[in-house]
């Protein structure tokens, strides 16, 4: 296969997986379902691993791990490359519909840093579970095929927003108003005649389409998780075709190439992992979090099932001395707004991976930050396979910051370096980002993965 036709195909399967993965949940059934297709078993049905074997762990259905065992002693540690595939959205709060003058609403509580005003006016798709007392679960994904409905926020037209246009940019869409519209009924005619007519209720007639639709009541909502998300498909972007815009790039741009990495290269003498994980958007809090136990508890599943069996000892080394690049994206250079940037320690469309020795915000508070020793290591692999990378930080000192998950993989001890894809207008409805960086992104996780032992 020429180079062409593979930058051709990743960037067509990136797409793919951006279309079919707008959830932490749809995320990881694509990356169980490629990961099958490769040889890829599930722990659970494996007694013991040895050199060459391919595993995943889930958790929950929102984090996955991938692991395929080196010929080594999985003391000596692994190389992992760990992205988060949790996205900026609104989530549907558990006693949701409601009615209000015959229009029909659906409330939401908005998650992760979002500017809510962007979230108005534009068609937007509901995805997600129901989970009902007898033990089914209902999937949802309305407004992505071209004949779903889609659904909207309203907003108030310009002829009557002079109070609202001198609110700031944080307020004058309220958390609260972020509400969609899901139906709405024609109002009776009241003409005196009919005092003990009862008005018509459009909420009732969207919940009997929903039992009828879907099987369920609106008691059932109370253990539904459904998010709403921008509607509609990745596409390219600029007369060239040079960009790709699209909803969930952070972090999903990250987390599809560096499993099409982890699938595309066997293990040497390290094993090789892959970890996929919830929450980061909100602080990787929670069971599905990399602030939690998830990770350790993943790797423990591994050791456990190695020649010798589990011991603390062994996950602990396992842990120390592995060696992760934290697959995050950063934020593109924007020659709009270049006053908020350092010009030179940002990084630019087009310009290649970016790694940022660290992170944190207003004095590096929270970050992780990378040893220089290793930071030269991974630039001797980087420049022996060729691959394009630039060195960045995000926004000027006082003005930009951010995390990732890379200081909760730090206090294992070992060594994690962020690095990922510049990102222009990141947690906006719709991101974008160049197909050079989605290439070098693949091209610098590949190199890791080979390149570590």
């Amino acid at each position: 296969m020429d180079s062409i036709t593979k930058d051709t195909e990743l960037v067509s399967g990136y797409k793919n997986f951006l279309d079919s993965g707008k959830t932490e949940r749809e995320c990881v059934t694509a990356i169980v379902a490629l990961a099958e297709a490769q040889g890829y078993k599930n722990i659970e049905s494996v007694k013991s691993l040895s050199a060459g074997d391919k595993v995943y762990v889930r958790k929950m259905n929102k984090s996955v791990m991938l692991v395929n065992v080196g010929s080594g002693s999985i003391a000596d540690g692994m190389n992992i490359l760990g992205a988060h595939i949790d996205s900026p959205r609104l989530d549907v709060k558990q006693n949701p519909i409601y009615d209000r003058d015959f229009v029909v609403y659906l409330n939401t509580h908005y998650y992760g840093g979002i500017k809510k005003y962007q979230w108005v006016t534009m068609p937007l798709a509901i995805h997600g579970v129901i989970c009902k007392t007898d033990g089914t679960t209902v999937t949802v994904n309305v407004g992505e095929k071209e004949d779903d409905p889609v659904f909207c926020i309203s907003d108030i037209l310009p002829h009557m927003a002079q109070d609202q246009m001198k609110e700031k940019a944080s307020e004058f869409i309220p958390g609260e108003i972020l509400d969609l519209i899901i139906g709405s009924t024609i109002p009776a005619k009241d003409n005196g005649d009919n005092k003990d007519e009862k008005k018509p209720s459009a909420k009732k007639a969207v919940l009997a389409l929903l039992e009828q639709t879907y099987g369920i009541k609106e008691a059932d909502l109370l253990s539904a998780e459904l998010e709403v998300v921008p509607a509609g498909k990745a596409r390219d972007s600029g007369f060239d075709r040079s960009l790709i815009l699209a909803y969930g790039q952070d972090d999903r741009s990250c987390a599809y190439t560096s499993v099409k990495a982890m699938l595309d290269n066997a293990a040497g003498v390290r094993t090789n992992c892959c970890v996929c994980v919830d929450k980061e958007e909100i602080g990787s809090t929670g069971a599905t979090g990399m602030a939690s136990h998830l990770f350790e508890n993943m790797v423990s599943r591994v050791v456990e099932k190695m020649p010798g069996g589990y011991s603390e000892l062994t996950l602990r080394r396992c842990l120390e001395n592995s060696c992760m690049l934290s697959s995050d994206v950063n934020a593109a250079f924007d020659p709009l707004n270049g006053g908020l940037y350092d010009k030179d320690n940002a990084s630019f469309l087009g310009g290649g991976i970016v790694f940022n020795k660290y992170t944190g915000s207003r004095g590096k508070y929270s970050a992780s930050d990378a040893n220089a020793e290793y930071l030269a290591k991974i630039r001797g692999v980087m420049d022996a396979k060729g691959v394009r990378y630039q060195m960045s930080e995000l926004g000027k000192v006082d003005q930009g910051g951010g995390g990732t998950i890379a200081l909760y993989a730090a206090k294992y001890g070992m060594n994690v370096l962020d690095a990922g894809v510049p990102v222009l207008s990141m947690h906006a409805p719709w991101e974008l980002t160049a197909k050079e960086d989605i290439k070098q992104a693949y091209a610098a996780y590949c190199a890791f993965l080979s390149g570590m032992e």
